[in-house]
């Protein structure tokens, strides 16, 4: 039997997971769990990013982003730049990731990140407590060793990796 259920916050939990992503813009880092593909063409992904966060500051400045991979090697890395913002941390210093040119933009890429997804801002639509960012992919790279079941999850104010869960 199906119970009736208004809370929001129980509907979104029965969501299995979320990607979990690192965005660099300019020499920014943040992580990012609300990432969704809006079309495969054009190539488009979407980024929600409240607007107090440093990088939706950023972002609307200078119309682009790269969407970076990491995997459960980083870990550590992904959840400090979770934590911490760009305003008072030079993310690459403290987490020791290397910033690598892109092939189309100017925002950087993570080189660490075995995928690395160059976007330029086509929409922004503004969508409750979010802004959704909506880039066009422009360029890329992916390592061949890149595995999808090393990749990094959120759930339920959780980090998971396949088969661990993060607390």
């Amino acid at each position: 039997m199906k119970v009736n259920i208004t809370d929001s916050a129980k509907l979104f939990s029965t969501f299995a997971s979320f990607p979990t992503v690192l965005i660099t813009v300019e020499e920014n880092i943040v992580t990012v769990t609300l990432i969704h593909i809006f079309s495969f063409s054009p190539p488009l992904l979407g980024i929600g990013i409240k607007p107090e966060r440093y990088s939706y500051s950023l972002i609307k400045q200078v119309k682009e982003f790269v969407v970076n991979i990491p995997t459960k090697d980083l870990l550590k890395e992904t959840m400090f730049c979770g934590a911490k913002s760009g305003r008072n941390v030079n993310k690459f210093k403290e987490t020791g990731l290397t910033k690598e040119l892109s092939l189309s933009v100017k925002t950087v890429s993570i080189k660490e990140c075995p995928v690395n997804i160059e976007c330029k801002v086509v929409q922004e639509i503004i969508s409750g407590d979010r802004t959704w960012f909506i880039g066009e992919i422009v360029n890329g790279r992916i390592a061949e060793e890149y595995n999808v079941e090393n990749s990094i999850q959120y759930w339920r104010g959780t980090y998971r990796l396949p088969g661990i869960i993060v607390k």
